[in-house]
C-alpha cells in the first residue's frame, strides 16, 4: 500500500518525478526547455513551496501562477491537448508514489487549477480575435 502525501519531502517526491516526466515528454517539452527556459534549480523549490501552500496551507508561495501562464501562453499558445497532457502526467505521477486524501486533494486541485487557467486564456484569446488584437 502507498502513503499518502505528507510532508514537504513528499511534495518534492512528486513534482521532481512530474518534471522528470514533463521533461521527457514530447508535447510538453519544448514549452519549459526552450520557450519558458525554466531553470530546473530555481523552479522546482517555487513548485515545491506552491504545492506545499495547495495541500498543507503553509503560505509559502507568493508567486502569481494564472500571470505566469498566460505570460507563457503570449509566448506559445497553450491548447486544450498541453492541458490534458501535464493533467494526465500529474495525476499519473501521484498515482505512482501516493494514494490518499491529500493525493486526490492533489488531483483535484490539480483540475482546478488547470481548468482556471484554460479558461482565462481562451477568454483572453476571443476577446483578442473579437477586438482584432
Amino acid at each position: 500500500m502507498k502513503k499518502d502525501i505528507q510532508s514537504r519531502e513528499d511534495i518534492a517526491t512528486l513534482v521532481n518525478a512530474f518534471y522528470d516526466k514533463l521533461l521527457e515528454d514530447e508535447l510538453m517539452k519544448d514549452i519549459f526547455l526552450i520557450t519558458a527556459r525554466i531553470n530546473l534549480a530555481e523552479h522546482l523549490p517555487i513548485l515545491y513551496d506552491f504545492w506545499e501552500s495547495v495541500l498543507f496551507q503553509a503560505g509559502k508561495y507568493r508567486g502569481n501562477t494564472l500571470e505566469k501562464h498566460l505570460e507563457l501562453n503570449r509566448q506559445h499558445r497553450l491548447e486544450e491537448q498541453h492541458f490534458r497532457r501535464w493533467l494526465s502526467l500529474f495525476n499519473e505521477t501521484v498515482d505512482e508514489f501516493f494514494e490518499g486524501e491529500k493525493a486526490q486533494q492533489a488531483k483535484e486541485r490539480a483540475l482546478s487549477i488547470a481548468t482556471i487557467i484554460k479558461i482565462k486564456i481562451d477568454d483572453l484569446e476571443r476577446q483578442r480575435l473579437e477586438f482584432g488584437n
